[in-house]
């Protein structure tokens, strides 16, 4: 009783069951109403007959006289199953038989009440069917209900069976209905036990459980199915992420480690004398330890939304040459021209100064480690609907296609090979892709291999008279 297809094949089934009773019911009370009232109708109790057998009763014996003594000797005997004609038409009767002569004067009432009476123009176009004899109105026939229950053996017999007919055609309908209820019950219910099963396959570790898209002709459960899908790949690829990071901490942390504890064995067995210049080799890896673990710690706040924010009104042209200052020793020894291409007119974005300042640099430092001697890194802002955009673009390598995808991953390298001193860690643009979010913009990159690659970030623009609006994100 608790799955949920009995269920609904048991709602289906009394839905449908009570449908057809009262169909049935409301069906039979009103064929039963109107047929007795159909029946009722003086034309309709005279029919079969009757008055053409009453006609020719006058045309036998040129009067009504002697009508009473033959209708009731039929009314105290029924005639015999083999009667016919106008023997076994009057003598199974259900209805109360009145007739008049051509006056109205009434010359026969079964009921006992009425005869010698002259019935009124009014009762005879009302209740009477004349009685033609050679062409002229000889009597008249009153059929009444009065004398008792209109529903003769016919009758009843015929009501009996449109009773049953009915009664078959409810049942037939209910079990049809019940049957349907069935389909479409098992129907919802198919899909539903294929997501329970994914579900708990894929709670189980079995992380390529996925569901047909197909799974089913509802719209709603297809829905739910690629639902189901897309929180799989989510969580797949968020596994899959967890595990890489976890790796490249402990890849990344080895080989400063290994790098000082060979040194310092070195030292302790006295292949190197303890100088300034070893020491000096231990405290830069000692510094890689330190900046790898504060860009792991400020990689983690910013995804998690806990990294301290502080919005103000800035002007973007400001934020840009500021940042470039910081690299024009490093371009110069490098031999790459760094140019700034700032706007005619001032450009206000709603940002935190120091962390548009981190992303900037992050991305101006991976430019130049990518630009070589003789190519050139511009940096510029410019207006666009979707915010104010600031733009590093370099002259190096470029980007292979089948890396762009990943290039804001944590710890990803286009080159598996490549060393810290030309790479670092790979965490500089996951930091820039979260802080970016953090602020409400967005971050890019177009890149062709061999022309250099283009990054981008867009901030939400201000008002140029904006007064600096502080918000404190959590401490």
């Amino acid at each position: 009783m608790n799955r949920l297809w009995v269920r609904l094949t048991l709602a289906f089934v009394a839905v449908a069951l009570l449908t057809a009773g009262l169909v049935a019911a409301l069906t039979t009370w009103t064929v039963n109403q109107q047929f007795r009232g159909y029946l009722v109708q003086p034309d309709v109790l005279l029919r079969g007959g009757t008055v053409q057998l009453l006609g020719l009763y006058y045309a036998q014996n040129g009067s009504w006289d002697g009508i009473e003594r033959l209708l009731e000797r039929r009314r105290r005997r029924p005639p015999p199953p083999r009667a016919r004609g106008f023997e076994r038409e009057l003598g199974t009767r259900g209805w109360a038989l009145m007739i008049a002569d051509a006056e109205g004067r009434v010359v026969y009432d079964e009921q006992e009440r009425a005869v010698g009476t002259r019935l009124s123009p009014e009762e005879l176009a009302r209740a009477a069917v004349p009685i033609y004899v050679d062409g002229e109105v000889r009597g008249f026939a009153v059929a009444t209900a009065a004398a008792g229950e209109i529903i003769g053996q016919a009758e009843q017999r015929f009501l009996d069976d449109l009773q049953r007919s009915i009664a078959l055609a409810a049942l037939a309908s209910a079990t049809f209905g019940a049957a349907i209820g069935l389909g479409i019950s098992r129907s919802v219910n198919r899909p539903l036990a294929a997501l329970a099963r994914a579900a708990h396959a894929f709670a189980s570790g079995d992380w390529q459980q996925r569901l047909p898209p197909r799974l089913s002709s509802i719209a709603e459960l297809r829905e739910v199915a690629q639902a189901f899908n897309t929180m799989a790949e989510s969580l797949q690829r968020a596994e899959q992420q967890r595990r890489n990071l976890m790796a490249d901490i402990a890849h990344e942390l080895r080989t400063p480690l290994s790098a000082m504890q060979g040194l310092l064995r070195a030292l302790l067995d006295g292949v190197y004398p303890i100088t300034a210049k070893e020491i000096s080799t231990l405290y830069d890896e000692t510094r890689q330890l330190t900046r790898l673990v504060d860009d792991v710690r400020v990689l983690t706040l910013a995804e998690a939304r806990q990294l301290p924010i502080h919005i103000q009104t800035v002007e973007a042209a400001s934020l840009l040459k500021q940042a470039a200052e910081h690299f024009v020793p490093l371009a110069d020894e490098r031999s790459v021209t760094l140019n700034v291409i700032a706007p005619l007119t001032a450009l206000w974005v709603q940002a935190d100064p120091d962390r548009a300042a981190q992303v900037l640099r992050n991305l101006i430092s991976n430019a130049l480690r990518h630009t070589p001697p003789g190519g050139a890194v511009t940096l510029s802002v410019e207006q666009t609907s979707a915010g104010v955009r600031f733009v590093v673009q370099d002259t190096g390598e470029g980007i292979a296609p089948e890396d762009l995808p990943f290039v804001f991953d944590r710890f990803y390298r286009g080159d598996k090979s490549r060393a810290r001193s030309t790479g670092g860690a790979g965490l500089g643009l996951a930091i820039a892709k979260s802080l970016v979010e953090m602020m409400g913009g967005q971050i890019g990159v177009q890149s062709t291999l061999g022309e250099g690659a283009r990054f981008w970030f867009t901030l939400p623009s201000a008002a140029k008279l904006s007064l600096p609006n502080e918000q404190h994100g959590k401490d």
